[in-house]
C-alpha cells in the first residue's frame, strides 16, 4: 500500500508516448464523474431544507466552504485521476486496450447503414412474434376462465 501512495506523489508519465488515446480518455471519463459529483456537492451545501422549501445557508456563503471544500476535492481528485492513469499496471491495460483496438476492422459507412438495417428489422419482426403470442395465450386464457 505504501507503494501506491508513493506513485500517487511521483509527477513523471509511465511510458509517455504508449496508449496516450486511451489514457487521455479515460481521464476525460473520470474528471466528468468527479466535477459532476463536486458540483452537486457544491449546491448541498449552499442550500438548506426549511420546510418544503430550500435556502442558502448563511454560514456556507460566509465562510465559502461551499466554494473552496468542492474545489479543493475536485484538484486533489484530478490529480488522483491523473496519477491512476499513469499507475504502471494500469497503464499498461490501457496501452493494452489501444493497442487491441488498433487490431479492430471498423466497418465502412455503407455496412453500418446496412447492418443498422438489418437489426431495426429483425428486432421489429421480433417484437411482432411476441405480441403475437402474447394477444394468443391471453385470448386463451380468457376462454378457460382463468383470466378475467
Amino acid at each position: 500500500m505504501g507503494a501506491f501512495f508513493q506513485e500517487l506523489m511521483t509527477v513523471g508519465i509511465y511510458k509517455r508516448s504508449q496508449g496516450r488515446i486511451t489514457r487521455q480518455v479515460t481521464f476525460a471519463a473520470m474528471a466528468l464523474v468527479l466535477a459532476v459529483g463536486f458540483y452537486r456537492m457544491h449546491q448541498i451545501l449552499l442550500l438548506k431544507n426549511i420546510g418544503d422549501s430550500w435556502q442558502i445557508t448563511q454560514f456556507m456563503m460566509k465562510s465559502g466552504m461551499a466554494y473552496w471544500l468542492p474545489g479543493g476535492l475536485v484538484l486533489t481528485g484530478l490529480w488522483i485521476c491523473f496519477r491512476l492513469v499513469n499507475l504502471p499496471s494500469f497503464a499498461d491495460f490501457l496501452i493494452a486496450v489501444e493497442a487491441e483496438l488498433n487490431k479492430v476492422s471498423w466497418p465502412t459507412r455503407t455496412e453500418l447503414i446496412r447492418s443498422s438495417i438489418v437489426v431495426l428489422i429483425s428486432l421489429l419482426l421480433l417484437a411482432a412474434v411476441i405480441f403475437s403470442f402474447d394477444l394468443i395465450w391471453r385470448k386463451i386464457f380468457q376462454l378457460l376462465g382463468i383470466l378475467g
